[in-house]
């Protein structure tokens, strides 16, 4: 799934992302995120260290010099509803691996799923 960001925050195509809260872990930062962003809460299944990217130079998010991110995989009941905050994404759209890597802007997104994809289909 990828969310489409609103206009106002410059209205392009991205997997679920977020930050972690004071005392949180990985994990629980990715369930909190998945819900804020898609209203999804149950998660079903959860692929960890798919990636990892780190941005010494990260003017593109303001107030941060130095991101870490981390990259995961998650399975959702494909019957379960969602409900996007429309302050911050416009749309959602359920995407094959290749629509995907058309939508999304970020070459570490493409990179990430790419990953995933890999590790989701291993060659015989």
């Amino acid at each position: 799934m990828l969310l489409k960001r609103t206009p106002e925050k410059e209205d392009f195509w991205q997997p679920v992302t977020g930050g972690l809260e004071e005392g949180e872990t990985k994990v629980e930062a990715l369930k909190r995120e998945v819900w804020e962003e898609t209203g999804i809460k149950n998660v079903v299944g959860i692929i960890e260290n798919v990636d990892y990217f780190e941005y010494s130079d990260a003017h593109f998010i303001k107030g941060y010099d130095f991101i870490k991110e981390y990259v995961f995989g998650v399975e959702v009941d494909p019957n379960e509803r969602i409900a996007i905050d429309g302050k911050e994404h416009s749309q959602f759209r359920w995407c094959s691996f290749q629509e995907a890597l058309e939508l999304l802007k970020w070459d570490e997104n493409k990179k990430a799923l790419s990953r995933l994809n890999e590790i989701l289909s291993p060659q015989k």
